[in-house]
């Protein structure tokens, strides 16, 4: 396993949208892996292909504290939505930086696990904001792009500003 580079807002990279897994395949199941290892390492809850630059459609999130319940989404499908829920969001590619996002309350999604099985899964709570956060991330979109014009821009700068003593 090997720890990827997350990368960071505002970078155009996390604009790309994410192209259907073709086959899952060792090199998929590598790239879960690896994503778990970047995942955990940033002690994060969530994190999708697009975030290490992999523009397939992936994404690992684990809720649990103790780290024992990796859940993998290969093709993620939105199938239903119900409800509204306003919660304070945060991203791996967004470091620091928090705000309210309003989602669907609850949602279905169908996707292949890491053995190309198809399964379905019924979410509420933040099960089912990351899962939405996640799949917003293989379709090219960061949170704070639910924000105001404003808050994206001061955002941007903070994000520019940190990026320059880092380098």
């Amino acid at each position: 396993m090997a720890l990827l580079n997350i990368l960071h807002y505002p970078d155009e990279r996390l604009h790309t949208v994410a192209k259907p897994v073709a086959e899952v395949d060792d090199r998929i199941r590598r790239l879960v892996a690896d994503m778990a290892e970047t995942m955990y390492e940033a002690r994060g809850i969530g994190l999708a292909a697009t975030q290490v630059n992999v523009h397939e459609r992936v994404i690992v999130m684990d809720l649990s504290e103790d780290r024992s319940q990796l859940r993998v989404l290969i093709n993620p499908m939105i199938i239903e939505k119900n409800g509204e829920t306003v919660y304070e969001e945060g991203c791996l590619s967004v470091p620091g930086i928090y705000d309210k996002v309003t989602r669907a309350e609850n949602v279905t999604v169908e996707a292949l696990n890491e053995h190309g099985e198809k399964y379905t899964l019924q979410a509420d709570g933040l099960l089912a904001i990351c899962i939405q956060h996640e799949i917003d991330h293989l379709n090219g979109k960061v949170f704070v792009e639910y924000l105001s014009r404003l808050k994206q821009d001061r955002i941007k700068t903070k994000m520019r500003k940190m990026e320059k003593h880092t380098l």
